[in-house]
């Protein structure tokens, strides 16, 4: 087994009662990194398996050539306290920084009469009028669709996000009871709901659309402020959180998988990873749905199996090096045409030589996440070309596309019932991952609280002290 800092130790925890309790998180992506943290700050023995090369789960960085590459574009919001613990704690604030306040250049290149640039900004009042100004000079809805959105805000705004009827309809179907147009949906409510889903109005739960607009947008003036990663996604995700973890004696082994899970009469755990097992007192899986339905021991959940009823939806990312500038913003999103959001990933990836590199983010990508590189190339470029006239004539000195064809949980309606909390049948044993109950959907934000609550209802069983990080918050 090899450490993160490459050194080789005993695995086996000491039973010697006058030690701290051990325990093992498996999985290293955000939930069971904040796991880890948290449960080391209060005292514990944690060891860290993790199954891949690197920390940091499915928000991770790559090397092509010169350049440092996310294997997504990933950004979060003000509202996203417990992602903003995250940064803050690894000593990664400053490197990835929020929007002193929301602005989001819309782009529509099928407009009857040529492109129509618009913006979603808010103002220093308060909510809902931190919107008011924005929504009224929207080009890309008429005055009447313009109205309607207020009146719809206003009811969604009286919604309780963790009503069970909620998560049973879809979120175009209350959009529709709410006078809402299709063009409102696309040029709005899908605008932002596919990127912070991962799912078409018509295929999110209503509780999940109910959670992010009305946190998202309806909750305090700044709460939609974006923030993105300045710096590849690994410095943050694997070197930082690597050192927050070091720091704390946590023993992080990477390459290395979780095979079985056990538990003794004693009440003791034995985690079986290749050649060797790991005695603990608590065991954390932070690992995805199926593998976590693998690895459960019987009797720990009622019906395991329901576990596979959460479906996963795809991410893909296009990414396009330019010999030139062509894009003057950070971001922008598009209308009229398949390019949903596009990112200035330059400065972050260390380019050279005076081109730009741009991030194409497709979310809820189902048909287009197992296209070929080029047919994908010919469906892309053109519609790049259509946005920015400047990459006309521009020449490409690479192409190339990331999938992750089980990037998220799908968002469908229903899913809220599926979603297991952090506590099972069997003592000692939690489960974390942004797919479990956390009342968000599948973000970074929903990853950092499933650790919250699995580190929480660890320590409590083993009877220590602690503190929820955001007690203030919630």
């Amino acid at each position: 087994m090899t450490d993160h800092d490459g050194a080789r130790r005993p695995a086996t925890a000491r039973t010697d009662t006058d030690h701290p309790p051990h325990a093992v998180v498996v999985g290293g992506g955000l939930a069971g990194i904040t796991a880890a943290l948290q449960l080391a700050d209060s005292g514990v023995r944690v060891t860290l398996l993790e199954g891949r090369p690197r920390l940091g789960g499915l928000a991770f960085s790559f090397r092509r050539g010169e350049l440092t590459v996310d294997n997504g574009q990933h950004v979060y919001l003000r509202c996203c306290t417990a992602y903003r613990w995250f940064l803050d704690r690894v000593e990664g604030a400053a490197l990835a920084p929020l929007q002193r306040r929301l602005d989001v250049p819309v782009l529509d290149v099928a407009h009857p009469r040529g492109p129509r640039l618009g913006r979603l900004r808010r103002s220093g009042l308060p909510v809902p009028l931190h919107l008011a100004a924005s929504l009224a000079t929207y080009p890309h809805l008429s005055l009447a669709e313009r109205a309607s959105v207020g009146r719809a805000a206003l009811a969604l705004k009286s919604l309780d996000p963790a009503d069970p009827a909620l998560d049973g309809i879809d979120f175009a179907t209350w959009l529709g009871r709410h006078g809402q147009s299709a063009r409102t949906i696309e040029a709005l409510w899908d605008l932002v709901g596919v990127a912070t889903l991962n799912a078409t109005a018509p295929h999110a739960s209503m509780g999940l659309a109910a959670m992010v607009f009305k946190t998202g947008l309806l909750s305090e003036p700044g709460a939609a402020d974006i923030g993105w990663a300045h710096v590849p996604l690994g410095e943050l995700h694997d070197t930082l959180a690597g050192k927050a973890l070091d720091s704390l004696g946590v023993r992080t082994a990477l390459r290395t998988k979780a095979e079985r899970i056990t538990r003794a009469e004693s009440g003791r755990w034995t985690v079986e990873v290749p050649g060797e097992r790991i005695e603990a007192d608590a065991v954390v899986l932070a690992v995805p749905q199926r593998e976590t339905r693998d690895l459960l021991p019987e009797g720990a959940l009622d019906d395991p199996d329901r576990l596979l009823d959460i479906g996963t939806a795809p991410i893909l990312n296009v990414h396009v090096v330019y010999d030139r500038k062509v894009l003057r913003q950070p971001f922008f999103a598009a209308l009229g045409t398949p390019v949903q959001w596009v990112f200035d990933r330059t400065d972050s990836s260390g380019l050279k030589g005076g081109g730009q590199y741009l991030a194409v983010s497709q979310s809820a990508a189902q048909d287009d996440v197992d296209l070929p590189v080029a047919d994908l190339r010919a469906r892309y470029l053109p519609e790049l070309e259509r946005l920015l006239p400047a990459a006309r004539g521009a020449g490409i000195r690479d192409f190339f596309v990331t999938r992750e064809r089980t990037a998220t949980f799908a968002p469908s309606p229903g899913v809220g019932r599926l979603r297991p909390g952090a506590r099972t049948h069997a003592p000692g044993l939690y489960l974390a991952g942004a797919w479990t109950a956390t009342g968000w959907p599948a973000t970074m934000e929903g990853a950092v609280r499933s650790g919250f609550s699995a580190a929480g209802a660890a320590l409590s069983a083993l009877g220590r002290r602690h503190e929820h990080p955001l007690q203030e918050a919630v």
